[in-house]
């Protein structure tokens, strides 16, 4: 996926100047710069010709005798950036300006660079990358206003939903222009249009870019496909507490921006910080696994199970080995404080979760009573009122509803009333709480080696699968384009039985399915890419959304869903 972007920003932008021997600079915008450090170092920057990077926004030194790549949005401020460069031609702070676009530049804002700084302007292009690479094969669209756009009922009549689904669609078409995909477009049924109304944009819009895409005539379609589904699809995997390395570290310690903060051992102990990102391997080996693993993994790696402390000792005598050691303490840090909240608390909670989730216990029996199940986790003090209304969320979703009387006295016993519309809200992603509501039929996991305390299974999971072997029924997963035979069951089969050895070339000429949910994707569903595309090894899987959800997160956006626009943050357009 990253290899994918890299290569597509090699033919777009530094292609340009393969035949020049100079140094360049290059600027970027806060966007770009993210988009740029997950998919190159500065070496491969280096490499092309790039010896120095800045930001656009920021006053910088004039290189006068040097030229400058502008990688930018096309957005009022990185413009604005650009035009102050050169807006005074004797003190310019460039030879001359390249200028990349990673979307459509409105007329508005075109028409102002070429009243301002035409002249110094040598090439101008959009690269149409308007989407963002959040791990190898996980992406996101960098909107969370999305969720309160499409979802709030106070825009239902606005033309808001409308518009930020048409944003989201030519994102999209960027995701598949970079992948070299012009997949089939289906989506899941249900009682609300914004999955179909998504799926129909985004077919449009990949017919009029491929007719109009100036480096080959109109694309055929690929073997791929790309899914639509709805936040509402699959309620359970949001509020549930996952055990799974990464799923677990963001639902309960402080991590913001992918940041997270810790401190050294020892009276003098400085705070550090650590991100979690893609180039980190150790973490990319490790976010997947269970807890139990991973505590396993960490104090195999360390022989004699070797504390935080002691690893800080180790670094001082082996400087050598600092920067492998430095990750370790990392990640035992996460571990080790995954661990504390979980055993001063969550241990118990995961039960009652799994049990709710699923209908059935640790054993295999059906529950008979869920306000039984749900009761001690009511009662227990030392649980605070996100766990208590998490675990209401479950009772209700494994029950397909309640009265509205009983929804009442949940909330008034539990003295949660000032934030009910945690709970209430979700009938505005079509969960309904006084009506049943239609499940997903799952597949039989019964025979899979599971955790206790993590049985439950993201439902998007059975759809990857289902959808690579050709299970999906056409009526709940309409397709809005024509069905070529490696769609309909004729085509794409299981691929579990296949040599490892050829797992690079099959992926190369294969086809690629991509999932795409409206309101944001959690970090089970984001794993469950990871392990399908492990399980068929003729097909990659690519998850994204809007943003990346963690609970605490999901529970305060679906509590501003009844508040009036002018009281929630949302970005301009």
């Amino acid at each position: 996926f990253l290899l994918f972007l890299l290569t597509e920003l090699k033919s777009a932008v530094f292609d340009d100047f393969t035949k020049e021997e100079e140094w360049k600079v290059m600027l970027l915008d806060d966007y770009t710069t993210k988009l740029l450090s997950l998919c190159c170092k500065m070496t491969d920057l280096l490499a092309e010709g790039v010896t120095v990077v800045e930001n656009v926004y920021k006053n910088r030194e004039p290189v006068p005798h040097m030229k400058a790549i502008y990688l930018i949005t096309p957005t009022k401020k990185s413009v604005d950036g650009l035009i102050d460069d050169f807006i005074n031609k004797s003190s310019s702070r460039y030879k001359a300006a390249y200028v990349y676009f990673t979307d459509f530049c409105p007329d508005s804002l075109f028409n102002k660079i070429k009243a301002s700084c035409a002249k110094s302007i040598k090439k101008c292009k959009e690269i149409n990358i308007s989407f963002f690479p959040y791990e190898s094969q996980v992406f996101t669209l960098n909107i969370p206003d999305a969720f309160y756009r499409c979802y709030s009922p106070t825009l239902e009549k606005t033309k808001d939903k409308d518009a930020v689904l048409q944003v989201m669609a030519e994102q999209i078409v960027t995701l598949c222009a970079t992948l070299d995909e012009n997949p089939g477009v289906r989506y899941k049924s249900g009682p609300s249009d914004r999955a179909s109304k998504l799926a129909q944009l985004v077919e449009k819009s990949l017919e009029n870019y491929y007719k109009t895409d100036e480096r080959s005539q109109i694309k055929a379609k690929t073997h791929s496909q790309l899914i639509i589904i709805d936040r509402g699809f699959d309620p359970v995997s949001t509020v549930l507490h996952e055990l799974t390395f990464q799923a677990m570290a963001y639902d309960l310690l402080p991590i913001e921006n992918d940041t997270y903060k810790y401190k050294t051992e020892g009276s003098g102990g400085k705070e550090k910080e650590a991100v979690l990102e893609e180039d980190d391997d150790l973490w990319v080996k490790m976010r997947h696994k269970h807890i139990a693993d991973v505590i396993e993994f960490s104090t195999c790696v360390i022989s004699f199970q070797l504390s935080v402390s002691a690893l800080s000792q180790l670094m001082k005598k082996m400087p050598l080995y600092r920067k492998e050691i430095s990750k370790q303490v990392v990640h035992l840090s996460i571990a080790e404080d995954c661990m504390s909240k979980f055993k001063s608390n969550i241990e118990r909670l995961c039960k009652t979760e799994q049990d709710l989730a699923l209908g059935t216990d640790a054993e295999g029996e059906k529950v008979k009573d869920s306000m039984r199940v749900l009761l001690p986790v009511l009662l227990n003090k030392s649980h605070d009122s996100y766990d208590k209304i998490r675990a209401i969320l479950l009772y209700i979703f494994s029950t397909n509803g309640t009265t509205q009387e009983n929804l009442d006295k949940l909330i008034q016993n539990v003295h949660i009333e000032s934030d009910s519309d945690m709970i209430r809200n979700w009938k505005y992603l079509d969960v309904p709480f006084v009506a049943q509501q239609h499940k997903y039929v799952r597949r039989d996991r019964s025979k899979e080696e599971t955790f206790q305390l993590s049985r439950w299974t993201p439902v998007i999971k059975d759809v990857m699968e289902d959808a690579i072997e050709n299970k999906l029924d056409s009526k709940d997963w309409p397709y809005c384009s024509r069905c070529p035979p490696t769609w309909n069951g004729s085509g794409a089969v299981s691929a579990r039985q296949k040599p490892r050895t050829s797992h690079r070339e099959e992926r190369r000429s294969s086809a690629r399915l991509i999932v795409f949910v409206i309101g944001g994707v959690t970090f089970s569903e984001t794993r469950s890419a990871y392990e399908v595309s492990e399980a068929y090894k003729s097909c990659e899987v690519v998850i994204g959304s809007t943003h990346i959800l963690t609970p605490r997160k999901l529970l305060e956006e679906v509590k501003s869903l009844s508040k009036p626009k002018d009281m929630v943050c949302i970005k301009d357009e």
